[in-house]
């Protein structure tokens, strides 16, 4: 059996490397590396396959949020509010722009934001609201959108986990991740669903002259070469990048179908044992399953990943320590027991191996030594 990885990003690349191969030489013989062809084709296949009218590329998923809160003129101080139960990214380009991030806990079974608890934390300071669709799902969009229209509070969607996952409103209509808010942001970090070969991210909007905004303040602030009318940033998807993921995109259904047999696999197995808790399906967001992230008491989690490496059997933490009680955001109004949710999941979660290339063989030997520790 070969070795088993969290993310097999070379066996994938393998079994599409004619096509990738061709790409990068495209780009290579056309010498056009930064705002080549390729990342104009790339941004509207990208709108195409999320339904949305713009998609803007960027240079990672983390400039795509920072951008975004860059086009919506907050003032210092304005507040954002967001789970505490998350990557760092979210909260660190809030404090970067002097606004304030409000964090909120998450819900038991999805790990997404408590939309109940939303309200709650509102004040006069509250501009917007960041949903992060956690590890492949979304979050619970509809009465999230209703709450911010009633207070006018902007949505930006944390999609970086989560792209093409769809979300369906009780009227029956769909939307996937990332369309719904005022602004979509994503992320193709190499170990995302859909993952270039280096760093790079997009922003998705409805709105035309917000996305000539956002192309603008990823490019400088600039609407004509030399030209800068508004404060930006250089933030921009390299040529080279743009041509791997139009390749990759053509791909990604077939990788988030083969993430879902891994996942009903592991939830089948898994499902007689009352030691630990499968990922919850929400029965209105479908899942991509960038993680598959299980749930163990806090006193086996740490000796149960101790035993699956020494198994061969690779296993993350996501995430550690909620954001509340990273030194770099604590709060006085915020200490240790404020979000017990946040700080639980962080005590037991446990994310185990899944992605489009994991054998058959490697799954039985995951499955039945996880099994192993609890007999």
């Amino acid at each position: 059996m070969e070795k088993i990885k969290m993310v097999d990003l070379h066996s994938q690349y393998l079994k599409i490397k004619k096509d990738i191969d061709t790409a990068i030489q495209d780009v290579l013989d056309s010498t056009a590396f930064i705002q080549g062809q390729q990342v104009r084709d790339f941004e509207r296949s990208l709108a195409a396959y999320c339904n949305i009218p713009h998609a803007i590329t960027c240079g990672s998923g983390t400039d795509a949020l920072q951008v975004a809160l860059m086009a919506l003129d907050l003032d210092p101080g304005d507040e954002v509010i967001l789970p505490a139960f998350t990557y760092a990214a979210a909260a660190e380009v809030i404090a970067v722009l002097n606004l304030r991030p409000v964090f909120i806990d998450v819900d038991a079974e999805t790990f997404n934001l408590d939309v109940n608890q939303v309200e709650e934390h509102i004040t006069v300071k509250t501009r917007a609201v960041m949903p992060v669709h956690l590890f492949g799902q979304c979050a619970d969009m509809e009465p999230l959108m209703n709450i911010a229209a009633m207070h006018d509070l902007f949505v930006i969607e944390d999609a970086a986990q989560a792209l093409g996952a769809p979300y369906t409103f009780s009227n029956g209509s769909t939307a996937g991740a990332g369309s719904m808010g005022r602004i979509g942001c994503t992320s193709f970090f190499p170990s995302k669903n859909l993952g270039c070969f280096g760093d790079g991210g997009a922003l998705l909007t409805r709105d035309a002259s917000l996305a000539t905004k956002l192309k603008m303040i990823a490019n400088h602030g600039q609407r004509e070469k030399y030209y800068h009318d508004l404060v930006g940033v250089n933030s921009r998807l390299d040529t080279l990048q743009a041509a791997i993921l139009n390749v990759k995109l053509s791909h990604l259904d077939a990788y988030v179908r083969r993430r879902r047999e891994v996942a009903a696999y592991y939830d089948e197995t898994f499902s007689g044992l009352d030691q630990l808790v499968t990922p919850h399906r929400s029965g209105r967001a479908g899942h991509v399953y960038n993680q598959y992230t299980i749930r163990v008491e806090r006193q086996h989690r740490d000796a149960l990943r101790t035993f699956l490496q020494d198994r061969g059997v690779p296993s993350t933490i996501y995430y550690p320590l909620p954001l509340h009680l990273q030194n770099a955001y604590r709060e006085p109004g915020c200490p240790e027991g404020t979000l017990p949710v946040a700080e639980s999941l962080s005590k037991t979660v446990l994310s185990l191996p899944i992605h489009t290339e994991i054998s058959e063989e490697q799954l039985d030997h995951i499955a039945n030594t996880v099994k192993a520790f609890f007999d």
